[in-house]
């Protein structure tokens, strides 16, 4: 909404090119503003009004923008202008930068770097994409067991001004092993005299440096956390987590998920920076896909061809109980889904799920078997169509509810992500499913 309003007027000082008054606009608007507003502009607008914006924002701008716009501005920037841009990035903002670009341009950016940057950017750029080494940084304070309280205080006043966070202040021995956190306030009622050991509790929390980085969140989420400390094995401090980085990273993978449960190949850029033949790409093979798999639901109809000749209002209830199937599924499988992600469900619970779905899914089916009865007793076909649409009804319920649960464990078991169990390929599925037990059953009660 900001953007909107105030974008004519952006527009129109850099057509009068009016630097000075565009450079006083842009100190008083928000980061993320003006993040929001170079997106809109055309990118060689965007790196004008990029130069203008002071140095003490530039750098957070910057890991606002889309990756496509992040690297157009690259390329555009040069001399020291680029290095400072390069080294005011944050180590986790600077290395998801390094993971988007190309490898040549990273190449370049890493030799323009100072050894003690170079040095850490390779460390975090080692780690497996996904893991809490990703997406750390080592922009912490720690202090030592032995320091007093005046001395460790008077060390975060100094240190505090590069790092991510104060809350939280780490306490590690010689060889940098964590031995404890302590909060801030801590420090602060202690006495100055006393020291670090006194006020210690050794009770804290940490994550493996290779763990996942959704294992972080939920650690964060579990014992309701700000800042979580990264370890490797021997338990050296390596860097933290901070609760802002998590919640980017929960957006991504939501956003992954929602495109993969409606049968997208996941986009990593934003809907107006990716273009028409990426879009045709991320989603013509899964229509394909599906369209092949519904080739089967015709097949099956085709098959029994003679039964709907004979009981012409079978037909009229294919539409009612495919797509209840594929509700149902889809119902049952986003809530399993949701649970896997959120560590209320594991693979080895997998007998009590399918228990507790057994029984769901029977008093659905017949629920929703009991209204279309009385919808076949009562419209078409009479108490025998009645009865085997009812019982079809229950059946396909029961299969449904219970593939929809099954399969993302399934998925999980073999390490491979449950969201491909996507709503539209696993409706396909339960069609052609559906469509069996219809007219197996059909055929059993009235003998073709």
């Amino acid at each position: 909404m900001f953007t909107r309003l105030i974008l004519p007027d952006i527009e129109e000082l850099i057509e009068k090119k009016d630097w000075n008054a565009l450079k006083q606009v842009l100190s008083g608007i928000d980061v993320h503003d003006i993040a929001e507003l170079l997106g809109t502009l055309d990118e060689k607008e965007a790196v004008i009004v990029f130069r203008l914006v002071s140095r003490e924002k530039q750098a957070d701008v910057f890991a606002e923008l889309d990756p496509s716009l992040q690297e157009y501005l690259l390329r555009h920037i040069v001399g020291r202008d680029l290095q400072a841009l390069i080294e005011d990035l944050s180590p986790d903002d600077r290395t998801a930068l390094f993971e988007d670009l190309p490898g040549q341009m990273t190449q370049k950016l890493l030799n323009i770097l100072s050894p003690e940057e170079r040095k850490e950017s390779l460390e975090l750029l080692g780690y497996p994409e996904e893991s809490v080494g990703r997406l750390m940084t080592p922009d912490y304070v720690a202090v030592r067991p032995g320091w007093t309280i005046e001395k460790a205080i008077a060390h975060i006043k100094e240190k505090g001004r590069d790092a991510e966070t104060i809350n939280m202040i780490y306490v590690v021995d010689d060889r940098w092993k964590l031995l404890d956190d302590i909060p801030i306030r801590r420090f602060l009622l202690a006495a100055p005299e006393r020291r670090v050991s006194d006020i210690m509790d050794r009770k804290f929390v940490a994550i493996g440096v290779l763990e996942d980085r959704e294992e972080a969140y939920l650690v964060i989420k579990k014992y309701n956390l700000n800042v979580l400390p990264v370890l490797d094995d021997e338990g050296i401090l390596l860097g933290i987590v901070t609760v802002d980085d998590i919640l980017d990273v929960l957006e991504e993978e939501i956003t992954e998920d929602f495109q993969k449960s409606s049968a997208i190949v996941p986009i990593e850029e934003s809907y107006y920076a990716v273009g028409i033949s990426t879009l045709y790409k991320k989603r013509v093979g899964w229509l394909m896909l599906l369209l092949v798999t519904d080739f089967l639901s015709s097949s099956i109809i085709a098959h029994f061809e003679n039964a709907l000749k004979a009981v012409i209002a079978l037909a009229f209830f294919i539409p009612v109980l495919i797509d209840s199937g594929g509700n149902i599924a889809a119902q049952s499988s986003t809530l399993i889904i949701r649970a896997l992600a959120m560590g209320e469900v594991t693979v080895k619970k997998w007998f009590s799920v399918v228990r507790k779905e057994l029984v769901i899914g029977l008093m659905l089916g017949l629920t929703l078997g009991l209204m279309l009865y009385v919808r076949g007793f009562f419209w078409r076909g009479g108490p025998t169509v009645g009865m085997v649409v009812g019982l079809a009804m229950v059946v396909i319920t029961l299969w449904s509810n219970l593939l929809g649960s099954l399969l993302p464990m399934l998925l999980t078991k073999f390490n491979l992500d449950p969201a491909v169990i996507s709503s539209p390929l696993l409706t396909t599925v339960v069609d052609s499913t559906g469509l069996l037990i219809y007219f197996s059953l059909a055929r059993v009660v009235f003998r073709f």
